[in-house]
């Protein structure tokens, strides 16, 4: 089982470790840590980020993308101010623009050496992330997922392994067996799994108060998927317990904008995906359960004190950190 933490190349990351491979070798070492689930977000610096530290790449995601794929172009322009602003966000106009940044982020992953790449599986319009009204329901997702992934098969090594991520919104949610197994038994890759994301899956449960009631939760719906849950291969290890936002946000739709920035996205999803640590040990009959091979701690850090704090916290609730280290 490798014990790794998320990372991009995006330049604040690269700031938070001071764009240094010492600093970087030095922090793994210290947490005893076997490396990275790197997100490509620019060309790849290899003497930043070392080959020999990268086991996983985090494909790039688009929150709503199912419109593009579907060319409607009535619901594009409601979200899109322009032609250009569409093809700046896909890449350009047509599905091959698109797919071929996927490509390009496959090529770069595969380049690295990476064991698997995580892929989302989810999608909702703006609108919808605070309305909780989504046009399309989990199985429409999934089905032009199937689509996405068959289109990119081609340019995954075979060695390569190919992880369903499960979010809150429509798509993979993991709390229906049925469409879990459809997109598993779907796709043409056939070296496939599921990378749990065990905070996303505490999001579609806004009942819940407490890590124990949020551990219990994720092994019961493990348990609901039958033999499926062995497709469970790597865990995105965090908590959210958002219950009382996402009821408050819930309850407040007819306070909708017309249109929301950004900023206001970023600020509303975060409020939901929080990315703490679990500080249970029972976090540990997850991982008995699943026995994945990837365990990723998966945090937002707004500095470098803040993610080793995070990180020490759910190492300690793992027994994998003692006196400080």
């Amino acid at each position: 089982m490798l014990q790794l933490v998320n990372l991009s190349n995006y330049h604040t990351d690269n700031a938070l470790i001071g764009n240094s491979p010492e600093y970087l070798q030095a922090f793994l070492t210290q947490y005893k840590l076997d490396g990275l689930e790197m997100m490509f977000c620019a060309p790849w610096d290899t003497e930043l980020h070392q080959r020999k530290w990268l086991q996983g790449c985090h494909l790039r995601f688009w929150p709503w993308w199912l419109d593009f794929w579907r060319g409607d172009q009535q619901a594009l322009r409601r979200e899109f101010a322009s032609e250009e602003e569409i093809a700046a966000c896909y890449g350009g106009t047509t599905r091959e623009a698109w797919l071929d940044i996927y490509r390009d982020n496959i090529r770069t992953a595969t380049a690295a050496g990476v064991k698997y790449l995580v892929f989302h599986v989810s999608n909702a319009r703006v609108a919808e992330l605070f309305s909780w009204q989504f046009h399309a329901a989990c199985r429409e997702v999934i089905e032009a997922t199937i689509e996405v992934v068959n289109a990119l098969a081609p340019d995954i090594p075979a060695d390569t392994a190919l992880l369903f991520e499960n979010l809150w919104w429509p798509g993979l949610t993991l709390r229906d067996k049925e469409l879990t197994a459809m997109l598993l038994d779907s796709v043409t890759h056939r070296n496939v799994g599921i990378m749990l994301d065990t905070g996303h899956l505490m999001n579609t449960n806004p009942d819940l108060r407490t890590e124990a009631e949020g551990v219990e939760y994720v092994l019961t719906t493990l348990d609901n998927l039958g033999s499926y849950a062995r497709y469970i291969r790597g865990i995105h290890l965090h908590k959210s317990l958002a219950g009382k936002y996402i009821r408050y946000s819930q309850s407040n739709t007819g306070k909708l904008k017309a249109a929301y920035n950004m900023e206001e996205v970023m600020h509303h999803v975060l409020k939901i995906d929080e990315h703490r640590p679990f500080t249970t040990p029972a976090v540990k009959n997850i991982i008995n359960y699943v026995q994945p091979e990837f365990v990723v701690h998966e945090f937002m850090y707004r500095s470098l004190t803040d993610w080793e704090g995070k990180l020490s916290q759910q190492l300690q609730a793992l027994g994998l950190m003692h006196n400080g280290i």
